[in-house]
């Protein structure tokens, strides 16, 4: 029986950036600059895409579009689009140091899951200049994958295409994507693992998803946390996650559990 052979991370939100806030107050400023006013949610829906994608698809909800022809007198254009990534990519690039710590306990786990033999991949909506800033100050941190690919490395097609995902499997020479798990923190992250074939798990405390900081996540109640986990796993899964945990701490189980129980894609003979 083939077992799990590699793991997939996602980056803000996931690995480092509890809550992912780097990119959600610049996406929510240049609207404001622009003179459209857009809510926390509206910032996080499209979140783990491409961002010029992201933003692209913030202009297409119903409500900023009809924002944005009153404000200018027409529909957006690609111009417009990219105008105002034009305006993000510095504004982030000046902030994205200061969003690189790992999120608690993602050191420990990746360590366990290089120790059982597990190579470790991973893909980011991020693009390489972003990640040219992430990468060493996470490292020094403690945490560092065995490779990363952005959509600069896919001619632009970033999630919710499979193809980072397939760009990792053939630096890392995974034999198959029943061998992988594609872990995330976004709706796209679970759609990018389900069109690419592999294990897809969501992660739910620290999440784009769960939309909160640690700081407003500790001072919930103990019901109130539950709510939100709950609302959060409901997403995912219906997403195409194929399994959610709640911190990275459970995920070494869980490949044991899917390696125990079904190589491959035998999803209906696993039970979470």
């Amino acid at each position: 029986m083939k077992k799990i052979e590699a793991v997939i991370f996602d980056w803000a939100g996931t690995t480092v950036d509890f809550g992912c806030f780097a990119p959600v107050n610049v996406f929510i400023d240049i609207f404001k600059d622009a003179g459209i006013e857009v809510t926390m949610a509206e910032a996080r829906e499209p979140m783990g895409m491409l961002k010029i994608d992201h933003i692209r698809a913030m202009l297409s909800m119903p409500r900023i579009a009809c924002l944005w022809e009153e404000e200018n007198g027409k529909p957006f254009t690609e111009t417009d689009v990219e105008r105002l990534y034009s305006k993000f990519e510095p504004a982030l690039l000046q902030s994205l140091a200061h969003f690189t710590d790992p999120i608690a306990g993602v050191v420990e786990t990746v360590t366990e899951l290089r120790a059982n033999g597990l190579k470790i991949g991973s893909t980011t909506g991020y693009t390489s200049t972003m990640m040219d800033i992430v990468v060493p100050l996470a490292k020094e941190k403690g945490y560092t994958p065995d490779c990363y690919f952005t959509a600069d490395d896919t001619d632009s097609y970033g999630r919710p295409y499979p193809f980072m995902i397939f760009k990792n499997l053939q630096a890392l020479k995974v034999s198959s994507v029943k061998n992988v798990v594609k872990v995330g923190d976004t709706i796209s992250d679970m759609k990018e693992g389900a069109q690419a074939g592999v294990w897809t798990v969501g992660v739910i405390v620290g999440s784009s998803e769960m939309g909160l900081s640690a700081n407003e996540f500790n001072k919930l109640s103990g019901e109130e946390q539950q709510r939100e986990m709950a609302r959060t796993k409901e997403a995912f899964i219906s997403a195409g996650a194929d399994f959610t945990i709640e911190t990275m701490t459970e995920l070494p189980s869980l490949i044991e559990t899917i390696n125990l129980q079904g190589s491959g894609k035998e999803r209906e003979a696993i039970e979470e």
